[in-house]
């Protein structure tokens, strides 16, 4: 125990810089900007340039690819132009360096050059491992974007609620649920729903202003499903059910969709604390404790078992193991409905 308590120490002090999150991107010679979320990166990226920008609007642009890399190319752009202007020198797929490329970077970061910004993107992987670890050990004195992917509901969720903090425009918690809900597969198309609600929309967002807008994407239509299921409302589901797959949703996400919300009453279901406490151990958001918890009214240990079997059997029938997808989605709309009592 004690020497994987070492290892770990030092792997955590071997880091030597300040590691920011996306959105508190700021300026310093050397940014590496890293992870597999390609949107929230650009979005840093641009804020780091916006920056650049206000400070002096002469700021040259220039842009390299690591994976075609030409010998000099780094040293010409990162050169003192005629009259000074401040330079941004963005890298892309630092994960897939040229050889040249890591060598003249990493005698570059030993004297980076005065008034030269240098950004370098990298996607995630081992190449180029030796220049991350150069930078994150303090070598040409710079900062760390990070941009992880968001995989939780309630990292996509906080993510929407920022958009609309951001702008200062007021919009429901049910609301911010069913654009999350709509949206949960793309980060990008998330954040231009989001974008496109506080452009249109003066009053405050509602959860029918969503369903104005986005009342026909498959996720909207899958949640809305599996929550009269769940409620017990077994003829609404099923009339949304058969709507939403005469209009082309696939059944895939349909069962996806109800695999979401009955995995989340698994997980709450016996817990016990505050919302806040088990969102936490749940990596949940607090909405989705309490959602839960009102979902679980009527509910036993039993049926919640039984639907989590239908689920499984469903699951594998609308991928390719069974005769009708649609037959079998109607089959766990009808026991989910029964909260697996039938």
């Amino acid at each position: 125990m004690a020497a994987r308590s070492t290892t770990a120490t030092r792997a955590k002090s071997a880091v030597a810089i300040p590691q920011l999150p996306w959105n508190s991107a700021r300026v310093a010679s050397v940014i590496l900007v890293s992870g597999t979320e390609t949107f929230l990166a650009d979005r840093a990226i641009r804020s780091i340039r916006d920056q650049l920008k206000a400070e002096d609007p002469s700021l040259e642009i220039s842009d390299i690819s690591a994976s075609d890399y030409a010998p000099g190319e780094l040293l010409t752009l990162a050169s003192p132009s005629l009259f000074g202007e401040p330079r941004l020198i963005r890298v892309g797929g630092v994960e897939k360096c040229t050889d040249v490329f890591l060598t003249e970077t990493l005698d570059y970061l030993a004297t980076p050059a005065e008034g030269t910004y240098l950004v370098l993107r990298h996607g995630g992987g081992v190449r180029g491992k030796k220049l991350l670890d150069a930078i994150r050990g303090g070598l040409g004195g710079g900062v760390e974007i990070v941009c992880a992917e968001l995989k939780k509901d309630a990292e996509k969720y906080e993510f929407a609620q920022a958009e609309f903090a951001l702008a200062r425009k007021r919009i429901s918690t049910g609301a911010l649920r069913a654009i999350t809900s709509a949206f949960t597969d793309d980060v990008a198309e998330l954040a231009a729903a989001c974008q496109q609600l506080i452009s249109d929309t003066s009053a405050e967002v509602t959860e029918a202003t969503v369903d104005r807008y986005y009342g026909g994407r498959v996720e909207a239509n899958a949640f809305r499903v599996a929550d009269a299921a769940i409620a017990g409302r077994h003829g609404e589901a099923l009339v949304t059910l058969r709507h939403a797959l005469a209009s082309g949703a696939d059944p895939v996400p349909m069962v996806a969709a109800f695999a979401s919300k009955v995995r989340t009453m698994a997980k709450i279901s016996g817990a016990r604390g505050g919302s806040g406490q088990l969102a936490q151990q749940f990596g949940l958001a607090p909405w989705q404790v309490d959602r839960a918890r009102r979902d679980l009214q009527g509910w036993t240990e039993d049926g919640l078992g039984r639907c989590i079997e239908v689920l499984a059997e469903t699951d594998a029938a609308v991928k390719g193991a069974g005769r009708d997808p649609v037959y079998s989605l109607e089959r766990l709309v009808r026991i989910v409905s029964a909260r697996g009592t039938e």
